[in-house]
């Protein structure tokens, strides 16, 4: 697989629950991480001491991350509505040549900011609420 562009990976949100996906405006940086808590069943009977996991126990999340330049279009009137009104709708991650993963997320944060000679920009965070999809690119 050759090299991907940063701009092609995509944080889109589904404008009006119907499965209409958009791409947040004014991204210019985003990240997707996957997460899974370890169940340790260690005990005396352990071989040599070593650790051992339960396979498949744990709870298992993903974290939405982006920032960028604030541009108060559709999408961004889209996620602060999210976030006053504590909804958890559908988002979709597009990671150039790998899939799409889809799932139910709450913003857990927005942040703004500007500085005089500046734009303005802003950040967000989201974290999984259900079971995520993923649709490997074909």
């Amino acid at each position: 697989m050759t090299a991907q562009n940063g701009k092609d990976l995509l944080i889109k949100v589904d404008m009006d629950g119907s499965g209409a996906f958009e791409t947040l405006a004014g991204l210019r940086a985003s990240r997707i991480s996957f997460n899974a808590q370890t169940v340790d069943v260690t005990s005396i009977e352990s071989e040599g001491g070593w650790r051992e996991l339960l396979a498949g126990g744990g709870v298992r999340s993903a974290a939405i991350s982006g920032s960028g330049v604030f541009r108060d279009e559709n999408t961004d009137e889209r996620a602060r509505q999210i976030f006053f009104d504590g909804d958890i709708p559908m988002f979709q991650v597009v990671i150039p040549d790998f899939g799409t993963v889809e799932g139910a997320f709450q913003i857990a944060s927005i942040e703004y900011a500007g500085q005089y000679e500046g734009e303005a920009t802003y950040e967000l965070s989201l974290a999984s609420a259900g079971a995520i999809q993923f649709a490997a690119a074909l």
